[in-house]
C-alpha cells in the first residue's frame, strides 16, 4: 500500500513514517526505484502501531528500538524501566515547581516547631505504614502533622489500621497549625535530614519547609483533600475491657508461621493463643500477662502484623474493646507511638 494508506492504517503521519524509515526503525517493504515512491506491507501495521504507542510514552528512539527487537519479557522490563523513569521526572517537576511558587512573593513561612532529625525520620517512617494509595482517597497517601503548644502529632491511616506518634520538640511551636503532607516527598526529605541534628519546620501557603543547618533545605507540598477525622473515632471508642502484654518478637514469629490470611487471637488470664481460620490448625500459645474478660477477635494478616512490627520496645501491649472494636496496639513501656487495627467479623468476613 503507499504510504498515506499505510499512515491511516498505523495512525503516523508520513513525514513520521519518512522519519522512521530513514532512521531504520520502520523502512518500507518497497521503493519504487523510478519515483521514489514507498510501498508499506499489510505484515507491518502491528510494528508500526506499537513504534507510534511507544513514541507517544515519550519513549527516545534507542529505547524504542531495543523493545521492539525484543521478545515479550525483555520488552516488558524495557517499558517497566522507562515508565518508572517518567514518573520519577514528573516527581522531580512537581517538586521544583512547588519550591518555585513557595518562592513567589518571597513570603515568610510560618515557624511550626524545631525537631531531631533522626527522632523525625524515624517517626515519619514508622507513621507511614500507615498509609495507602487509594483510588478516590488521595488523603490516605499523605501524613497528617498537627503542631500544638506543647508537642507536634504525626497520624497516617488506610481506614483499617491507624498510627500515630507524638513528638516533643526541642523548642515548643509558637502557635498552632496542622496540614497533610505528601507522604512520598515526606520520605525523601526526611531521609535527607536523618543526619542533621536539629530540623526546623516551617509552613508556606502551598506546602512544608523542613529546614537544616548542614544540608540543603527540602519541601514538601501539602495535599488539598480532607483528613479523616480521626480524632472523632478515638473519641467514640469503648473502655478497654481486655488488656494484654506480650512479646513482640515473639507474637510477629507466630504471625510469620501460622498459615492463611486471617489471623485469630485468643486473649485469656493464661495468655495469648494465635489462632487459625482453619480448626484443623492448633493454636500457638504465647507467654502474656492479660488482664480483664477473656476474648476471641480476628484480623486480616495485612493489618495486624505491620501493626505489631512498627512497635517501639521488645513489648507490647494490646488493649482490647471487643470482638468487634479497634484494638490499640502500642509499647509496653514507651507510649509515643500507638497503632489502633480494626479487626475483622467472626465469619471472617471483611
Amino acid at each position: 500500500m503507499p504510504i498515506g494508506a499505510f499512515a491511516q492504517r498505523s495512525g503516523l503521519t508520513s513525514s513520521a513514517l519518512r522519519f522512521y524509515a530513514d532512521s531504520g526503525l520502520l523502512p518500507p517493504a518497497e521503493v519504487d526505484p523510478v519515483s521514489g515512491y514507498r510501498y508499506y506491507s499489510t505484515d507491518q501495521v502491528a510494528r508500526a502501531t506499537a513504534l507510534r504507542q511507544l513514541r507517544e510514552l515519550a519513549m527516545p528512539l534507542a529505547a524504542v528500538e531495543a523493545v521492539l527487537g525484543s521478545g515479550a519479557d525483555e520488552a516488558s522490563r524495557l517499558l517497566d524501566e522507562h515508565v518508572a523513569k517518567v514518573v520519577e521526572d514528573a516527581a522531580a517537576v512537581q517538586q521544583k515547581a512547588a519550591v518555585i511558587k513557595s518562592a513567589l512573593g518571597n513570603a515568610p513561612g510560618l515557624p511550626i516547631a524545631v525537631v531531631k532529625g533522626p527522632v523525625l525520620a524515624d517517626a515519619v517512617e514508622q507513621v507511614l505504614t500507615a498509609a495507602a494509595y487509594e483510588p478516590g482517597m488521595p488523603a490516605l497517601a499523605g501524613l497528617r502533622i498537627e503542631a500544638g503548644h506543647e508537642a507536634v502529632a504525626l497520624t497516617a491511616t488506610d481506614r483499617y489500621r491507624l498510627s500515630t506518634r507524638t513528638l516533643v520538640p526541642t523548642e515548643p511551636p509558637s502557635q498552632t497549625w496542622a496540614g497533610t503532607v505528601n507522604g512520598d516527598e515526606l520520605r525523601a526529605a526526611v531521609a535527607a535530614s536523618r543526619r542533621s541534628p536539629l530540623v526546623r519546620l516551617e509552613a508556606v501557603s502551598n506546602g512544608i519547609w523542613f529546614r537544616v543547618a548542614d544540608r540543603e533545605d527540602r519541601h514538601c507540598r501539602l495535599l488539598p483533600e480532607e483528613f479523616p477525622d480521626y480524632r472523632l473515632m478515638l473519641a467514640s471508642l469503648g473502655e478497654v475491657t481486655t488488656r494484654a502484654t506480650v512479646s513482640k518478637d515473639l507474637l510477629l514469629r507466630a504471625l510469620e508461621e501460622h498459615p492463611g490470611e486471617r489471623i485469630g487471637l485468643h486473649v485469656a488470664d493464661h495468655g495469648v493463643s494465635v489462632m487459625s481460620a482453619d480448626d484443623g490448625r492448633p493454636d500457638i500459645p504465647l507467654p502474656a500477662t492479660a488482664t480483664g474478660q477473656a476474648l476471641h477477635i480476628w484480623f486480616e494478616l495485612t493489618t495486624l502484623y505491620p501493626a505489631v512490627s512498627t512497635a517501639i520496645g521488645p513489648d507490647v501491649l494490646l488493649d482490647l474493646r471487643g470482638h468487634d472494636q479497634p484494638v490499640t496496639i502500642r509499647s509496653a513501656d514507651r507510649g509515643d507511638l500507638t497503632t489502633l487495627a480494626m479487626p475483622i467479623k467472626p465469619d471472617h468476613s471483611a
